[in-house]
């Protein structure tokens, strides 16, 4: 039968241990056991057999100092955190994590600042220039508002027949406020007490001066008011009055229900082709008479002559008949221009 394999290897000596002397082969009676041949191929190992005097006894490990054993165990630590990891406490894994959700946190915001550059950009845009006008606002109403722009001089322009000084000192009331502030219905009222303003307009100019442009009523032509003779414009407001008639002005004789009311009077007729005469005609005209809007006439001064006119209507082309009949027949006695495609003298 084989042996299985190292079966048969020689046993190594032990160390401090003497060979034993193999043990006799017992002997065997006759009687016991026939003879029998040996099997082929058998080897029997003896058991060692170890004396007791000769058996070693284990020595004693030597005690370590306690730096040679934290020193061990810090090498021992190491080496095993090198081998297989050392576990982390948990106040390092609470670290870890919560610099794991802050890196996350930074990442998160790179990438909506990278996805929303454009329109941040845009928002940006908007919101400077909102407030660049915000910024202007602010200022031209705080400087508005300041007393570095109050009104510390009154200028008064166009005026010819009124006294600029009395138009200023009438409004020395706005004077010290702010020019942003000025009380223009005061100031109407107290421009009001000149009739001879037409109209004006105000302008502010900084830091310290309000000009004002007035537009004077022009006198027309005079009507005369019981023994006295007033100077009117073409709204018939009184401008000035005087116990003799006004030189180089037409004498106005409006008669009729509505001469004075509304704009289809007499007066305002005669008042209209007025304003049409060209001004070598106008200073010819002596008296003018309507008494309804379509019956209106004058006389020229020196000849005498009457213009029959009619109504105010076309007066641009009556105007052009008029000054070609005065200079084509100077001598006449009448014109009538009221049918201004069919003039005639006589």
């Amino acid at each position: 039968m084989k042996r299985p394999q190292g079966f048969d290897r020689p046993v190594a000596p032990r160390a401090g241990v003497p060979d034993a002397p193999a043990p006799a082969a017992p002997e065997s009676s006759p009687e016991s056991s026939p003879e029998r041949p040996a099997a082929v191929g058998t080897v029997t190992e003896p058991i060692p057999i170890v004396r007791q005097d000769v058996v070693a006894t284990p020595r004693e490990p030597e005690r370590e100092t306690p730096r040679e054993a934290s020193e061990a165990d810090r090498a021992a630590r190491r080496y095993a955190d090198a081998a297989i990891g050392r576990i982390p406490s948990n106040r390092e894994i609470s670290r870890a994590l919560r610099a794991a959700r802050a890196e996350r946190k930074r990442v998160e915001r790179g990438e909506v600042r990278r996805f929303t550059k454009r329109s941040r950009h845009r928002r940006m845009l908007w919101l400077g220039g909102a407030g660049v006008v915000v910024a202007l606002v602010l200022g031209v109403v705080l400087v508005g508002l300041s007393p570095l722009l109050a009104l510390r001089h009154v200028e008064v322009v166009g005026a010819s027949r009124l006294d600029p000084a009395a138009i200023a000192t009438k409004l020395d009331d706005q004077v010290g406020k702010p020019l942003a502030l000025l009380d223009q219905a005061e100031i109407s009222s107290d421009l009001a007490g000149f009739p001879l303003i037409r109209s004006y307009t105000l302008e502010s100019h900084p830091p310290d001066t309000l000009v004002v442009r007035i537009v004077e009523r022009q006198p027309i032509g005079v009507v005369q008011q019981g023994s006295a003779f007033v100077l009117v414009d073409e709204a018939k407001v009184p401008i000035s009055s005087s116990a003799t008639r006004p030189a180089d002005f037409p004498l106005i004789s409006a008669t009729g229900a509505a001469a004075d009311a509304n704009a289809d009077s007499g007066f305002a007729a005669a008042s209209a082709v007025l304003a049409s005469l060209p001004t070598d005609v106008l200073g010819r005209v002596d008296t003018i008479s309507a008494k309804t809007k379509d019956d209106v006439s004058f006389t020229l001064r020196g000849s005498g002559a009457t213009v029959v006119w009619g109504s105010a209507e076309d007066s641009a082309l009556k105007s052009a008949d008029l000054a070609a009949l005065l200079k084509g027949a100077p001598d006449a006695r009448r014109y009538d221009v009221s049918s201004p495609h069919s003039v005639t003298t006589g």
